[in-house]
């Protein structure tokens, strides 16, 4: 009895996460704009990104529909699962981009005020997609399992998993389209500033900064969260890794991962509050007496120094300080609960999940070293702008190879220290702790995109530059922040990916892959190979729909009289409908590949070939997101560093260079990427899925 109340707690939890969202939301609503110009293109953007996603989820409806009665086969309660799976993570992506796109405007307009109010405004959007994505995968695992056994949540998970990857690659392929067309012929070929109103692709762009960045994104983090959680029980169930005399954990397995995701909600909570502090006034009963404590602690002296540069608008330390807070309180929580649920392993269990905990945090900043114009591997990349684009690349390629070293050093040394403490439990359990925090880290991370939409909305409503100078700098830190984000969701992917790999070896009875084998070695060649087809699927359909996109806006800057003038309007819908069109028709033959090539290696070669080549999918897409995505960073925000004024600024050969070495990152760091992360999960919680065939 006691483990269901437990679970009930967990539900309890997903709950308090939605009503500080709706909190926050509130408060961010009554916020007024009061320049016309700037309520029209919101609406704008936030009507095409809405369009965009719902005839995307129209096309995904056919789709879940189809696999549910599937999997029927398995029983009506797998087929719950896999819906309701599906539904939330389809839910957490659209809620997120609702809220984001209410916040892009807010955020410009603040920016007219002060850098601390836009920032204030951006992270109160991001904070609402945060805490909307962890509330919702909370309450969906827990509706699952209080309804089904453990065996129908992988269920979930590839129900997650399966809109996350069409979201991610969908997303990807739409903003990515729009980017590269926007770009080369606005700012390289016309001359003209970025998101500038006489380019036809600017819409199509702020769009694709909600459709890709905030909806794929949340929809990407949301499968990652709930995977990581799922792995755990899956394992949990059944581990006999924390007793001596070989009994099993059973429900207890289950509810201390459950509790240790909803204890990182309360220290998503209060990262959150320390970089809004405003924000507390909004939280009924709850920001009372937290009101109260921080209001004796601003008193300390070092307190106060930290409170006063967060308020002042010091964005990296403000969102640098939130994350340390979320972490510092998520170990002191898992130290309580694993000594409650495991007394004589539990400081075992607690050393595992703080590793994985630690270790995320390193991931983040390891991937700031490398994508942060701050330091010497940016700005390398920009002073390669001296003799031309081509050295930009190199450079970025390069740095983007040295990138994955130190991430997969932490990956292999978190991974050896759990499982030395608690076996492959403690390895799941890891993995919950590095996802443990995506409340504030999705907060962080969706605040980006805020930025860089407000950033567009302040260009085209033609607010003062000293405007767009405050959202660029919120928004340079977003690419950081996001590229920390990314970071912080490919590693945990590798001990997902781990844990669900155990947990089908588990299913299937699989003791050992013999390596000897020249089934498994089929297996291990071919999962080594798909990443890079996946990537080469995803960035031919970036390159297909930019060519369109190209062609379009020359052909509106050739024919449509006066639009350089300013006095001709652009046909912004046609670029819409181009990066709409090919995002819908390109993400199909990527995800068709996720889902099949399990099943097809599972019945054709057998269970130890299909272990094979998830081993080689987990292997080569770690290392290949890791690198993509550092070198897309890179190339941002080296081409950031340069348009402030550095090398020469904006309008020179070095820019020029700069914009093409940006233009190449772009699928690299927002479509495939990305996308691998889910890619490894979704192909191992598939053959978790169809593993009773081969028992």
């Amino acid at each position: 009895m006691l483990w269901f109340l437990l679970v009930l707690v967990t539900l309890l939890l997903g709950l308090v996460a939605v009503a500080y969202a709706w909190e926050i939301y509130k408060k961010m609503l009554a916020f007024e704009v009061g320049e016309k110009r700037v309520r029209e293109l919101s609406e704008i953007i936030h009507k095409g990104a809405m369009a965009f996603l719902k005839k995307e989820y129209t096309w995904l409806a056919c789709f879940v529909g189809g696999v549910t009665i599937l999997f029927l086969y398995r029983g009506v309660g797998s087929a719950y699962a896999f819906l309701l799976g599906a539904g939330c993570s389809a839910g957490a992506g659209w809620l997120s981009m609702y809220v984001a796109t209410q916040a892009n405007g807010r955020t410009a307009f603040a920016a007219t005020k002060d850098a601390g109010a836009a920032l204030e405004m951006a992270f109160s959007g991001g904070s609402v997609v945060g805490m909307l994505v962890v509330g919702i995968g909370m309450i969906g695992i827990a509706a699952s399992y209080l309804f089904v056994d453990e065996s129908a949540l992988a269920a979930f998970g590839m129900g997650a998993s399966s809109i996350a990857l069409f979201a991610r690659v969908g997303g990807g392929i739409y903003t990515k389209a729009a980017d590269v067309g926007a770009d080369l012929v606005g700012k390289v070929e016309a001359g003209i500033p970025e998101d500038d109103p006489r380019n036809p692709a600017v819409i199509a762009d702020n769009v694709g900064d909600n459709v890709g960045d905030v909806a794929g994104m949340s929809a990407d983090l949301f499968e990652s969260y709930v995977n990581s959680i799922i792995a755990a029980i899956a394992i949990g169930v059944v581990s006999t890794d924390l007793y001596a005399d070989g009994r099993t954990l059973g429900r207890w397995g289950v509810a201390f991962p459950l509790l240790l995701a909803g204890w990182g909600v309360i220290s998503s909570v209060s990262g959150c509050l320390l970089i809004n502090p405003k924000a507390l006034a909004s939280v009924p009963l709850l920001g009372t007496w937290i009101s109260w404590i921080f209001g004796r602690v601003e008193k300390l002296p070092f307190a106060k120094r930290v409170m006063e540069r967060i308020r002042g608008g010091d964005a990296a330390f403000a969102l640098r300080m939130g994350l340390f807070a979320a972490g510092a309180k998520m170990i002191g929580g898992t130290f309580v609960l694993s000594m409650f649920f495991f007394i004589t392993r539990g400081f075992h269990v607690f050393l595992a999940v703080t590793s994985g905990v630690l270790v995320g945090i390193l991931i983040g900043f390891a991937t700031e070293l490398f994508t942060s114009s701050d330091y010497r591997p940016v700005k390398d990349v920009a002073s390669a702008s001296d003799t031309g684009p081509a050295t930009v690349i190199l450079s970025g390629l390069s740095l983007g190879m040295k990138s994955t070293i130190v991430p997969v050093v932490l990956i292999c040394l978190s991974t050896l220290a759990s499982y030395s403490l608690a076996g492959v439990f403690g390895v799941a359990c890891a993995a919950v702790g590095m996802l443990s925090i995506t409340g504030i880290a999705l907060s962080v991370d969706a605040y980006g995109p805020i930025a860089d939409n407000a950033g567009g909305i302040a260009e085209m409503s033609q607010l003062p530059p000293e405007v767009r100078k405050i959202t660029d700098k919120l928004d340079s830190i977003g690419n950081t922040t996001a590229a920390m984000g990314k970071g912080l969701a490919i590693g945990s992917a590798a001990l997902t990916a781990l844990a669900l790999f155990v947990a089908y070896a588990q299913a299937a009875r699989l003791k050992a892959i013999d390596i000897m084998d020249p089934k498994v070695v089929v297996g291990l060649l071919l999962g080594g190979v798909l990443p890079f087809l996946f990537c080469a699927l995803s960035i031919e359909a970036v390159g297909r729909a930019a060519q369109a996109m190209i062609e379009e806006v020359r052909r509106q800057f050739r024919e449509i009289a006066g639009i350089m003038e300013g006095t001709g309007e652009p046909e912004y819908e046609k670029c819409v409908a181009i990066s709409t069109t090919a995002a819908l028709r390109e993400m199909i033959l990527p995800g068709v590949l996720a889902l099949l090539s399990p099943i097809v290696i599972g019945l054709l070669l057998g269970k130890a070939a299909l272990g094979g080549l998830l081993g080689g999918t987990i292997v080569t897409g770690v290392v290949l997101a890791l690198f993509m995505a550092n070198s897309g960073g890179a190339w941002d925000n080296a081409k950031k560093y340069i348009e402030e004024g550095n090398f020469g600024g904006k309008g020179t050969p070095n820019h020029a260079a700069a914009v093409v070495g940006d233009t190449v990152g772009d699928p690299f760091k927002d479509t495939a990427g990305p996308s691998l992360n889910i890619l490894i999960k979704l192909m191992t919680v598939v053959a978790l899925v169809i593993a009773p065939l081969f028992a």
